[in-house]
C-alpha cells in the first residue's frame, strides 16, 4: 500500500460518509439495522439444496443409518437461521428506530419459518419431477446424479422454488436475495413471484429470463436465452400487482432467444414457438411459430 493513499484515506472516508448521511436512498434502506445477512441466506439456500438432495450434495459417506440424523441435525439449523432473518426482514416493515424485535414479528417469523419448513417433502416431489423432465429431455444428460450436480438449470429451478414459498408469505427481500444468487450463478433470473408448474425444463439455460407475473403450466421446456417479460415499465411502481407476464400453458416448446412479452400474451397448450421470435400476442393452441428470413441466392 502507498503512503499517498494512506494520506488520502481520510479524506476518501469524509466524502464517502457525506454522501451516505445526505442522500435518501441511503437514509431509507441501508440504514435500517433490519437488513438480512446476504452470506447467511446463502448458506440457508445451499443447505436447503443438501436437504433436498442429500445424496448429491451433502456428506459422500452418508448410510441409511446416519441420513436421517444428518437431516435431523440439519434441518434444525436451517430452522433457526431462517427464522431469524425472516425477523430482520419482516422488521423493515415496521417504523421501529430500535433493534428490539416485538413478540408479534417474532411468533410471525417462526410460524414461517416452520410451514416453511413442512412444504420442503412436497418442494422436494416437484423437484424430482423437475430432475425427470431434464433427463428425458437432454440426451446428452448421462444420469440424474449429473444433472442435479452441474446443471444450471436445474440449480436455478430449485432455488426458485425455495424461494417463491417465502414470497407467498410475503417476506420482504430474502426471495430476491435468493434468486439473485442463483442468477449470479448461472445467468438465468427467475422472479420468485412466478408460477411455475411441474416437470419444467430450461436447457442450457444462460440468459433466460422469467418475470415476476409470469405463469407457466406443467411440461413446458424453454432453450437459452428466452425472455418471458412486460411489455414495458415506464408506469414504474403503478404496475405494481399488475400481471405484466406472460401466460404459458402446458406442453409448450420455446426455442433459444424467443421472446414473449405482455400480461394478456398467452401462449396456447401444445404450441412450439421457434428461435428468435417476438411475440406480444397470444398464440392458440397447437400452433408453430416461426421467423422468415429471405434467402438471396447468388
Amino acid at each position: 500500500m502507498s503512503r499517498e493513499f494512506v494520506k488520502d484515506i481520510r479524506t476518501l472516508t469524509n466524502q464517502l460518509t457525506k454522501r451516505i448521511v445526505k442522500d435518501t436512498s441511503f437514509k431509507t434502506d441501508l440504514s435500517s439495522p433490519f437488513v438480512p445477512n446476504r452470506r447467511v441466506i446463502i448458506e440457508i439456500v445451499n443447505e436447503l439444496r443438501t436437504i433436498l438432495f442429500p445424496v448429491q450434495h451433502g456428506d459422500r459417506y452418508l448410510t441409511n443409518c446416519t441420513i436421517d440424523y444428518y437431516l435431523g441435525d440439519l434441518l434444525l439449523k436451517v430452522e433457526q437461521k431462517l427464522h431469524k432473518q425472516i425477523g430482520i426482514a419482516l422488521m423493515r416493515n415496521e417504523k421501529f428506530n430500535n433493534f428490539s424485535v416485538t413478540q408479534e414479528i417474532a411468533d410471525k417469523a417462526a410460524q414461517i419459518s416452520v410451514e416453511f419448513m413442512h412444504e420442503l417433502p412436497r418442494i422436494q416431489d416437484e423437484l424430482l419431477m423437475d430432475v425427470e423432465a431434464f433427463y428425458d429431455g437432454d440426451p446428452a444428460a448421462k444420469s440424474k446424479d449429473e444433472i442435479i450436480l452441474s446443471y444450471p438449470g436445474m440449480l436455478a429451478i430449485t432455488v426458485y422454488r425455495l424461494a417463491h414459498e417465502l414470497y407467498i408469505r410475503d417476506v420482504p427481500v430474502i426471495p430476491r436475495m435468493m434468486s439473485e444468487y442463483a442468477h449470479s450463478l448461472t445467468g438465468v433470473d427467475i422472479n420468485p413471484g412466478a408460477r411455475i408448474g411441474n416437470y419444467f425444463f430450461i436447457d442450457h439455460a444462460t440468459g433466460v429470463v422469467i418475470g415476476e407475473t409470469c405463469e407457466i403450466a406443467d411440461h413446458v421446456k424453454l432453450y437459452q436465452g428466452v425472455t418471458l417479460g412486460a411489455l414495458s415499465t415506464k408506469g414504474g411502481q403503478s404496475l405494481n400487482g399488475v400481471k405484466r407476464h406472460p401466460t404459458i400453458e402446458e406442453d409448450v416448446t420455446i426455442y433459444a432467444n424467443a421472446t414473449i412479452l405482455g400480461g394478456e400474451t398467452v401462449i396456447g397448450k401444445g404450441a412450439i414457438i421457434g428461435g428468435s421470435c417476438f411475440i406480444t400476442e397470444s398464440i392458440p393452441a397447437g400452433a408453430q411459430v416461426q421467423t422468415i428470413s429471405d434467402i438471396i441466392l447468388h
